[in-house]
């Protein structure tokens, strides 16, 4: 039987070799905390090999992501679907093994680790969704929500502002179940830290309110050890401090940058191999380490034993059962589409003249009561975003509930959402002011790059947001949600079209999605139930030209009725001009040609209109047509006068066409 610290070594092996076959990577960090990973992997993670999606497994977050070939010699030491073939092509093409865990690639990898701090953040979101799905499901007796999240973390993200924002509010809340490893090795890729990182890191922490412990990073009974007293304590997330060598096992280059971000070198890698003791080649593993390794028929039994304990909760709450599995199975509820399909209905009749907050406001309160699994949340802005209805609790990790006050958290909040969406069972969203997006715009991206579904609502849209300013009025913010890929960007023009964004965004399960609304009031608007179908579209046509259209008049969001009166305007001078809504240019473009073009007609001029960045709209009104947009950055005035002086007026947008035709 292999012992401890051969089995350690195996990761370390595995790491110089993936990376030097490479000629890329990261091999310090794996080397670092090979002993860490050993004793947790081995013996505290409840997971399943064979089944990577077991509901109730521990959830384990690299958040370190540079350091991914750990990640990838544990999966396939333990024993997921990762073979050996695809360690090897480590960082190549359509390789499993990316540079960085990506979610997706390959089987127990939680969540796509790289850009430093948000690992951990998204650490803190699985934990926050483990302690409100159990506060939903859990019953005396039945604790079929019971896992731990395990996150591994370095210096860089304790550097990142993030990990302050995500760790503060675990204090807060209490995360008994979320545990955090620090690698304490004292290297970022400039070299030693003394420079630019000295924090006191356990005190740091103990004032958030973790618990912290600290250790020998290498001493496997030490992290033992520590690991039992952080799962004792269950009334605060625990820290524990690991202090590690990089490159641990290699006589040159360990304790030094030149191992965090390189390959070791050929002969290097012989040392190493001499240092450990470890005498097979490259990518080949001894049969007693494997046996050593392997956690499926451990991983069976524990999944097993779940089972039965879920079979005893069914037959006692088979509605709460059943409810459990829709939602891990990420179905939406039976009765979705007649019920959100009659609050369209009833929101059409209305035609009242709402900002698009309160019509967003109004669409959440009907949504609510579908949805139990509906988790909102504001980051300090409740009251202006309108993201909570009488039928939301407010939780604060205290007691039950499905709405959280974030603080001013932007940034932290949705990357938190993003590790609930991940975890799964929630459907969350979060409200900041559109001005802020910009602070979370790598939790966005993140989001879209993992295909998951996590809603950003974004109010206050524009200059018409009014007298806080050009600090608090957006711009370029939507056209720069637009170009991130696989993002979906509302703009709703009235109260049916933020209620068929909101049912859109509900129903995507590919992708993000923000929902940008306005502070000012919007001229309500009764549809024909034909727009239905055009609004789901992205684009449809509002009004249509009388006779053959001399220009298409495109707008999106509180420019729709000024779009709508200069037609009119125009109507007067015998110009014929067709308006059209397009709240999402995202889902616009995915529709197929014929559709774009029964929108946009070939051929006929197009004038764009919208309280933001020109540039973005030369796609679709080409260099010939016009845009009525803003290019500067605001001023402070009430938002009506702000329009007028910024020229979103009827007299300008017929002035625009006329000079295009």
């Amino acid at each position: 039987m292999a012992t401890r610290r051969h089995l350690a070594n195996a990761i370390r092996a595995l790491t110089m070799d993936a990376v030097q076959k490479a000629k890329s990577g990261h091999p310090g960090a794996p080397m670092g905390m090979a002993d860490i990973a050993e004793v947790l992997w081995n013996d505290h993670m409840n997971h399943n090999p064979t089944n990577p999606e077991w509901a109730d497994r521990d959830r384990f977050i690299l958040s370190n992501g540079h350091g991914s070939m750990l990640i990838y010699s544990l999966l396939h030491l333990s024993g997921y679907d990762l073979p050996m073939s695809s360690l090897s092509s480590f960082r190549q093409l359509h390789s499993q093994c990316a540079g960085h865990p990506e979610y997706g690639y390959a089987p127990g990898i939680e969540t796509t680790t790289g850009p430093l701090g948000q690992g951990i953040t998204n650490a803190v979101g699985f934990a926050m969704a483990e302690k409100l799905m159990a506060d939903q499901f859990n019953k005396p007796g039945h604790d079929i929500v019971d896992h731990n999240t395990y996150v591994f973390l370095g210096d860089g993200c304790l550097m990142e502002g993030i990990s302050h924002e995500a760790a503060a509010l675990a204090g807060t809340w209490g995360l008994g179940k979320l545990v955090a490893f620090w690698d304490d090795n004292n290297i970022s890729i400039d070299g030693h830290i003394d420079g630019w990182y000295t924090d006191d890191t356990v005190k740091r922490f103990e004032a958030y309110g973790w618990h912290v412990v600290s250790v020998d990073g290498h001493d496997a009974d030490a992290i033992t050890a520590a690991v039992k007293e952080a799962k004792s304590v269950t009334d605060k997330p625990s820290m524990i401090c690991c202090k590690t060598i990089i490159g641990f096992g290699s006589p040159n280059k360990s304790g030094s940058h030149d191992c965090h971000g390189a390959a070791l070198g050929d002969e290097e890698v012989a040392l190493v191999r001499k240092e450990l003791n470890w005498d097979s080649a490259p990518f080949e593993i001894p049969a007693d380490v494997y046996e050593g390794w392997d956690a499926k028929a451990a991983g069976a039994d524990k999944e097993a034993a779940w089972n039965a304990k879920f079979e005893a909760y069914a037959a006692e709450f088979p509605e709460l059962a059943a409810e459990f599995t829709r939602r891990n199975s990420n179905e939406l509820p039976a009765n979705w589409k007649e019920a959100t399909d009659a609050f369209i209905a009833e929101t059409n009749e209305a035609g009242a003249t709402l900002a698009s907050r309160q019509a967003s406001q109004k669409t959440i309160a009907a949504l609510a009561p579908l949805l139990p699994e509906f988790l909102g949340g504001s980051a300090d802005l409740t009251g202006s975003n309108l993201t909570s209805c009488d039928s939301f609790k407010h939780v604060s990790g205290k007691e039950p509930g499905n709405y959280i006050s974030y603080g001013v958290r932007e940034f932290g909040m949705y990357a938190i959402m993003n590790g609930m969406a991940l975890h799964g069972g929630l459907i969350p969203f979060g409200g900041t002011f559109h001005m802020f997006s910009d602070y979370a715009k790598s939790a966005f991206r993140m989001a879209a790059l993992m295909k998951i579904r996590t809603i950003a609502v974004l109010t206050h849209d524009s200059i018409g947001q009014g007298e806080d300013g050009p600090t608090h009025q957006p711009i370029e913010n939507t056209s720069a949600m637009r170009y991130i890929p696989n993002m979906d960007v509302w703009r709703p023009s009235d109260s049916v079209e933020v209620a068929i964004a909101w049912t859109s965004a509900i129903e995507r399960k590919d992708g993000p999605s923000s929902l940008v609304f306005s502070r000012q009031g919007i001229v309500g608007r009764t549809h024909d139930v034909a727009d239905f179908d055009g609004i789901r579209k992205g684009a449809y046509v509002l009004v249509e030209a009388k006779g053959n259209a001399d220009v298409i008049i495109i707008g999106t969001g509180s420019e729709v009725d000024l779009a709508v009166k200069a037609q009119e305007a125009l109507a007067a001078d015998g110009i014929n001009a067709r308006v059209v809504s397009m709240p999402s240019t995202n889902v616009f473009d995915r529709q197929d040609q014929a559709y774009k073009d029964s929108i946009l007609t070939p051929g006929v001029k197009r004038v764009a209109v919208e309280a933001g960045v020109t540039d973005f709209w030369r796609k679709y009104v080409g260099l010939e047509g016009g845009v009525v947009g803003i290019d500067t950055f605001g001023e402070s005035a009430p938002g009506g006068v702000l329009m007028e002086h910024f020229g979103f007026t009827v007299e300008n947008v017929v002035k625009t066409v006329k000079e295009v035709l």
